[in-house]
């Protein structure tokens, strides 16, 4: 989030020499989904959010 819109890029990820502050599993239907929640995440202002899919498809 900047600006209070939504700033989406498709890649690369975060360099690695940044810190991980921790992670959080959602069980969502799609990736527009797991977008919307993510832009809800307060650090969304400042920081950085990277959405990436564990696993495709239903539970096995």
């Amino acid at each position: 989030m900047r600006d209070g819109k939504r700033l989406v890029t498709d890649g690369p990820f975060a360099e690695t020499r940044e810190q991980l502050g921790g992670y959080m599993l959602i069980d969502v239907k799609d990736l527009d989904e797991a977008i919307a929640l993510a832009a809800r995440v307060p650090l969304a202002r400042t920081s950085t959010v990277e959405v990436r899919p564990v696993r495709e498809g239903p539970p096995t």
